[in-house]
């Protein structure tokens, strides 16, 4: 079961969400911050990293902010990405989700982040900025 209410915190920064070809190897400006995602697949190579470390050249969306829900969560909680991103959904505001071994991240449009606190607050959550 999901425990609700959920507390999230805002991570310092701004991030940029990367796409490489499948076999590129990890470059280092985006492994070099204090927070950063890898993930590879048959498709590509997908970087989350510190906006300011993607070089213009890179295919990334820009301009994300990072939301933390506190952990660390255990393996049998289930719904706690629904429980975020439905009122997310609901409000129109879009996510990118990332998930770590101890907690999830939700990034959502800079433009966007002053609402997604709200919603997420309206919906329960506390929200810690």
């Amino acid at each position: 079961m999901s425990p609700t209410p959920l507390t999230l915190r805002w991570l310092p920064g701004r991030w940029a969400v990367c796409q490489l070809a499948p076999d590129a190897p990890l470059p280092a400006w985006a492994v070099g911050g204090a927070w950063f995602s890898v993930t590879r697949t048959a498709d590509e190579l997908s970087l989350v990293c510190a906006e300011a470390d993607a070089p213009e050249t890179v295919r990334a969306e820009r301009g994300w902010q990072a939301l933390q829900v506190a952990g660390p969560l255990e393996f049998s909680l289930v719904g706690i990405l629904a429980a975020l991103t439905r009122p997310l959904a609901e409000a129109g505001v879009s996510v990118f989700a990332v998930s770590t071994y101890d907690t999830d991240y939700l990034l959502v449009k800079a433009e966007r982040a002053a609402e997604a606190a709200r919603v997420l607050r309206a919906a329960g959550h506390h929200v810690i900025e």
